[in-house]
């Protein structure tokens, strides 16, 4: 790994560990989990790297192969508030991970990513790799769902993102050639093997060429639009409600929803159609996996990436153009944007045999709507993979 060679090169030495945590896919169940519904989905074999050592001195001292500013600060004095760069992740983790355990030990480390950021919840990621290795240094064992809190909070508090817990607890909880069939609202969850009657499998990532960040996109602005959706319903339908972050479209029935839609505004009743159908969407999408019908969960999956479009009203011009071209491209059965739908990537479920006429056919029709992004658009196939792990 580079990270491990950029490592000898700083500090003259081998790390003493890496840490690795996988990034995510989410191929149903998309725009959920912020309002407490369930979510499918799986970690791949790409992820985040950090090659790290120990220092008795208290400090954080980590290189990023991909950001040009080093971060640096003291585990015990950090910034009160976010300072606008990559490493309010690393802060975010720290206070969070120092309110529950006392830390003395900082680290020297040179974290890597392997594929390029944008829709593959490279942000919880690196919480996570951090996450895991602030932890191994100081001697600290904690629970997955303790690992989940941490990461979710570094993001929600610190950083300012109102993501749920789809993020973290794929890359916490999966399992190789299993699909994760979570109910964020309690934490449960399953771990479904792929049935010996499946059709063969692999993940494929299309980069759109354009980066992206949830932080002062309009992902807030969506979470607030469902909660205000909630909120309304729960007046019309007679149901007690209290404070506004603490409302949720789970706690109202679907019933209520069908009576009362047409008297929200239009945009909060189409973030609620949405995450109705979401939740119905995954449901089924777990009882297809379960008995090997791939074609149907990738049907779903396509169903979503146009509930995505249409209700959530997200998506970019590229990410649009890339759904429409999978859509009509043999051998992916189903696929959507991937993250918040703000630039970055689409991913797909593919049959393997068909990889290069995927790669060749999609490169080629995308490039041909998008010529400037040459260079820049990338294709990356990948499988299933565990949770973090060092």
């Amino acid at each position: 790994m580079k990270c491990e060679e950029k490592f000898f090169e700083l500090y003259k030495k081998m790390p003493s560990n890496v840490a690795f945590c996988p990034y995510r896919v989410c191929p149903i169940g998309a725009h959920s989990d912020h309002q407490l519904g369930k979510i499918t989905g799986f970690a791949i074999d790409k992820g985040i790297h950090i090659a790290y050592k120990p220092k008795d001195s208290g400090v954080i001292e980590i290189a990023s192969l991909q950001f040009e500013k080093r971060a640096q600060f003291h585990i015990n004095f950090i910034f009160d508030k976010k300072q606008g760069d990559w490493a309010d992740y690393l802060r975010g983790v720290a206070i969070a991970l120092s309110k529950r355990y006392p830390l003395k030990m900082g680290i020297g480390a040179v974290i890597e990513g392997t594929l390029p950021i944008g829709g593959l919840s490279s942000s919880a990621a690196v919480c996570i790799a951090f996450l895991k290795a602030l932890c191994d240094v100081n001697g600290i064992t904690l629970s997955p769902l303790e690992i989940i809190e941490i990461a979710l909070e570094a993001e929600n508090k610190y950083v300012g993102v109102s993501c749920g817990k789809l993020d973290q607890s794929c890359e916490v909880f999966s399992k190789k050639g299993h699909l994760l069939f979570l109910d964020t609202r309690d934490e449960s969850y399953e771990l479904i093997p792929a049935p010996a009657n499946m059709r063969p499998f692999k993940i494929a990532v299309f980069f759109s060429g354009v980066e992206r960040t949830l932080v002062g996109s309009k992902f807030n602005m969506r979470v607030d639009e469902c909660r205000a959706a909630a909120y309304a319903l729960k007046a019309f339908a007679n149901i007690p409600y209290g404070k506004f972050d603490e409302t949720f479209l789970r706690d109202v029935p679907f019933g209520e929803f069908l009576k009362h839609k047409n008297s929200l505004p239009e945009n909060w009743r189409l973030r609620a159609e949405h995450w109705y159908s979401e939740f119905q969407r995954v449901e089924a999408g777990a009882e297809a996996w379960r008995r090997g019908d791939i074609a149907e969960y990738g049907r779903l999956s396509f169903e979503s990436g146009r509930s995505s479009i249409c209700n959530w009203q997200t998506g970019s011009d590229e990410l649009k153009a890339l759904y429409e071209i999978m859509l009509s491209t043999d051998g992916i059965y189903g696929g959507r944007f991937s993250g918040a739908g703000f630039k970055g990537c689409c991913i797909a479920i593919i049959d393997p045999a068909c990889e290069e006429s995927i790669r060749e056919k999609v490169g080629r029709q995308y490039l041909k709507i998008f010529p400037k992004l040459e260079g820049k658009f990338s294709v990356h196939i990948c499988g299933t993979a565990d949770g973090v792990c060092v």
